[in-house]
């Protein structure tokens, strides 16, 4: 085996990249380690083009295998890999969302990028995946315009910033302050997910400003294996529009784009032109199939008469200001008494209805992972059926987009939720796209504020989000700013405009969708996704802000349809009813096999989740949940020395008097101690099924015999004849 490894230190351990002829049909691959954690990525490119694709086709798979994790893992019946897992599939959208900026979006060759997980210890394996996917392209013959550099970084157990924290430091996302995983090249920021406890934007610009200077560390390692054994680039020939194509846009097509793209009709007027010019150009060319080259003149034109109207005119599509958001709408319930809860949210043409459901602990959702096995008490749920984009397709499937614009408004959502011991439920909510004309990701968020609010689950805080977009070009002045990274890169200096609540055009032809959601505190969640190759920190902070400014705008609407979370939950919803039990109590009710608790169950109707602590949770609707809880308390109520309780007589000996403490337990009254005078039959003053006080005197815990005493509980209970 051909061998050679090279190193570089990230956050403190050791990061190492071994090339190897393992994967030797490969066109491009490395293995790179991070303490046990082990990923291999693997890079191909179609040797013939796709004639008539339209765009350029990138392919990324995160395959997780479950011997990484030194484990047998699946189902019962299936122990092999099957369709990836939710994190699987985020962390493919990662991959994918930071490399494809830095191709040249006019290839028609195909490209794949697989990563496969060997090992995985503590370390995440999410950003080796990254790191690794890029040094696979940048030694490859792909053509390429990385390497890009990834880390994660926050603050988690204290106030200081770090680097690639272990997985058991960040696996309880209710005690670190904020986590965020960067990626980006030469200073600027292509890629961000993030969580956080309503955190203050400086503080997360302090982060990003940390994570550039160790994502410069992981560039300059690259491409320094770069120099060494990096393979020369394939030279992809570029396809030329025909010139009379060029003429019959400019003469036809071109003097009605600015009124199409500013009518203030949304996508539709502009929609209708792109139509004309493709029928045209059908018309003129019937020899030939393929109009992609003209499709992208359409598109081009378009987009730099939108960059070139917003940075020198401050003009948008649809007339608003650059911090401007849409008309907004609140409903919060009214749509049915069986719901939980329900919210109705609208941002411009974009409209979300969100449900949530509330259930018992026995609801939640069991995630069986390669590092963690965990069960979630908080699942969004994100569904973008075709009619919301006004379209056809198939409905019932859940793609990778929706799985990431679900798990985005679940992270922002779940930071301010209440903790487990003060509302005990397991809640899912799910987000319905009904109309959608830009980020309905954020509406969805604040469609489940709503929901949440109205089902009476009291959260911190009411959470909002705003999708914010940017024209971003080169200025002609080639100034360098002061300040890197805080400024540009390589002495460029930049043009640009933020725009506040992106929408149609914006959204297709603009150079970032920057995600941002919070409260009136701070941020809970960032995302953010390019089309150019990086976005200056600078911008992103002050995009930061004018999010702020957006998000009180829309917490505004949300407020003054519901101020706060109602103070009940749904009546619909189950009851929850907790108690604490003696740990060693826990198989006395179960029971052999599980008998006994699914005779409660059944008799009952409630449902019982028990804890390894002795926490014991009844779910249930009407009193089932009382009944059950009345029952497992009397089993398990462990009596002492001086209780006073009432009971009924049971039995009669000529010794004594038993009487029932509770479904489960007697105990005997000896015949002295019936009343504080001489008794000299037991029958002479007590009966079979009389309601008597007693107080516990002794208990034998060896022989499971407990003495109790009518006279000492009450001394009047019988007069003496």
């Amino acid at each position: 085996m051909q061998k050679k490894e090279y190193s570089v230190e990230i956050g403190g351990k050791k990061m190492t990249a071994v090339f190897t002829d393992l994967a030797e049909q490969a066109h491009g691959s490395v293995m790179l380690k991070y303490g046990e954690t082990i990923v291999l990525a693997t890079v191909c490119m179609s040797h013939d083009s796709q004639k008539g694709l339209g765009y350029f086709n990138l392919t990324v798979d995160y395959a997780e295998k479950f011997y990484a994790a030194g484990k047998i893992l699946g189902s019962r019946f299936v122990r092999r890999e099957g369709k990836p897992s939710e994190d699987a599939i985020l962390a493919s959208r990662v991959i994918d969302r930071t490399l494809r900026p830095l191709f040249d979006q006019s290839i028609r060759h195909a490209v794949q990028v697989i990563v496969t997980v060997i090992s995985v210890d503590d370390n995440d394996p999410t950003i080796l995946a990254v790191n690794a996917a890029s040094l696979a392209l940048a030694v490859s013959n792909i053509p390429w315009n990385g390497p890009i550099g990834c880390v994660r970084i926050g603050k988690y157990d204290d106030e200081s910033l770090k680097i690639n924290p272990s997985q058991s430091l960040r696996q309880d996302d209710t005690k670190y302050q904020f986590d965020l995983t960067v990626c980006g090249r030469n200073t600027h920021i292509n890629m961000i997910e993030a969580s956080a406890h309503q955190t203050a934007e400086a503080e997360l610009t302090e982060a990003l400003l940390k994570a550039s200077e160790e994502i410069t560390k992981l560039e300059n390692f690259q491409k320094s294996i770069v120099a060494e054994i990096g393979k020369e680039k394939r030279v992809i020939p570029k396809e030329t529009i025909d010139p009379e194509s060029v003429k019959l846009f400019n003469a036809e097509i071109l003097p009605k784009m600015e009124e199409a793209i500013f009518s203030g009709a949304g996508k539709a007027k502009i929609d209708a032109l792109h139509n004309v010019w493709n029928k045209m150009v059908a018309e003129k060319y019937t020899d030939r199939e393929d109009f992609s080259l003209e499709d992208n003149l359409f598109d081009d034109t378009e987009n730099d008469i939108l960059h070139k109207k917003a940075i020198e005119e401050n003009k948008r599509a649809d007339g608003r200001k650059m911090d401007e958001v849409r008309d907004l709408f609140a409903q919060a319930g009214g749509l049915s008494t069986i719901l939980h809860g329900s919210g109705i949210f609208y941002r411009g043409g974009t409209h979300v209805l969100s449900v949530l459901t509330l259930g018992g602990p026995e609801d939640r959702n069991l995630v069986d992972g390669l590092q963690l096995k965990v069960e979630k008490r908080f699942m969004h749920h994100y569904n973008f059926p075709p009619y919301s984009a006004g379209e056809t397709g198939r409905a019932g499937f859940t793609n990778r987009r929706e799985v990431g614009h679900g798990a985005l408004a679940e992270k922002a959502l779940a930071m301010v939720l209440p903790a487990v011991a003060d509302f005990p439920y397991t809640m899912r909510l799910v987000s319905e796209s009904m109309a959608s004309n830009g980020s309905t990701s954020q509406a969805s968020i604040c469609a489940s504020s709503l929901a949440l609010m109205d089902g009476g689950v009291p959260i911190k805080a009411p959470v909002a989000g705003i999708a914010m977009g940017l024209m971003l070009r080169e200025a002609k002045s080639r100034v360098s700013v002061e300040g890197l990274p805080f400024g540009s890169a390589q002495g460029q200096n930049f043009e640009y405009k933020i725009l506040t609540d992106i929408q149609g055009p914006e959204d297709h032809h603009g150079d970032m969708d920057f995600k941002v959601a919070g409260t009136r505190t701070g941020v809970t969640a960032i995302q953010l996704d390019v089309k150019v190759e990086g976005v200056p920190i600078k911008i992103l902070s002050e995009a930061m802000e004018q999010a702020k400014s957006a998000r009180m705008a829309i917490l505004d609407v949300i407020e003054k349809e519901i101020s706060a979370p109602r103070p009940d939950i749904s009546p619909s919803a189950p009851k929850i009813l907790i108690i604490k039990i003696n740990p060693e109590m826990i198989g006395m009710v179960i029971g052999g096999g599980g008998k006994t608790i699914k005779e409660i169950k059944e008799k009952t109707g409630a449902e019982i989740t028990i804890e390894d602590d002795g926490t014991v949770y009844f779910t249930g609707k009407g009193d089932s949940a009382e009944k059950a809880k009345t029952i497992v308390l009397d089993m398990t109520h462990e009596f002492t020395v001086g209780e006073i309780l009432k009971g009924e007589v049971v039995k009669i000996a000529d010794f004594g008097a038993f009487v029932g403490l509770n479904a489960f337990t007697d105990g005997m009254v000896h015949i002295s101690e019936l009343a504080p005078f001489r008794v000299e039959r037991v029958s002479d003053i007590i009966k079979e099924g009389m309601i008597v006080p007693v107080k516990v005197i002794s208990i034998d815990r060896e022989k499971g015999r407990i003495g109790l005493s009518i006279k000492e509980a009450d001394k009047d209970f019988f007069k003496k004849p």
